[in-house]
């Protein structure tokens, strides 16, 4: 009798052995999921994100800030992208510009690879989407300039002094 209830218990323990693991397992799932949306709400100081070039930054209705959220980049990250100095000149953008463009072109015709090696693309259509959104930056940046210096002068305070005619009645 005793191997009876040896044989008939075993179904018993191996059902509660089953319970407390899914218990444990449920119990580190929720755990896990917790964590996960508490990580995905944090965002430590200073830490780059879809923000890093600073266009959430850009809510003054200045010049400077609608170029930054309509290109959706600083003058100062298309500066680092084209390799050039605020002082540079539209030649040297544009020479820095074709080169960067034409480094991550594909190539006109593949190379053919030699027996048994693979060709490791060195193109980049990101980069180069990155180069025509600096250029076009720049290039708005030094428009909206001299559109700025060619403007006319606003009105001198002198010829605001007349006195203004008479109401009629």
């Amino acid at each position: 009798m005793v191997g009876l209830l040896g044989v008939l218990s075993s179904p018993k323990v191996i059902v509660q052995i089953a319970i407390a693991g899914a218990r444990i397992f449920g119990r580190a799932f929720a755990a896990a999921g917790r964590q996960a949306i508490q990580n995905a709400k944090y965002r430590p100081p200073g830490a780059g994100g879809a923000d890093v070039a600073g266009v959430g930054n850009a809510t003054s209705g200045s010049l400077t800030d609608r170029l930054t959220r309509e290109h959706r980049m600083t003058a100062d990250e298309a500066r680092l992208i084209l390799n050039v100095k605020k002082e540079d000149t539209i030649e040297r953008i544009v020479q820095n510009y074709e080169h960067l463009f034409k480094q991550n072109s594909p190539p006109e015709k593949p190379p053919k690879p030699a027996q048994g090696k693979t060709v490791v693309p060195t193109q980049s259509h990101y980069l180069q989407s990155k180069v025509v959104r600096a250029k076009e930056r720049l290039e708005a940046e030094l428009k909206a300039d001299l559109a700025e210096e060619s403007a006319p002068p606003p009105p001198s305070a002198e010829s605001s002094n007349t006195t203004p005619p008479p109401p009629s009645s």
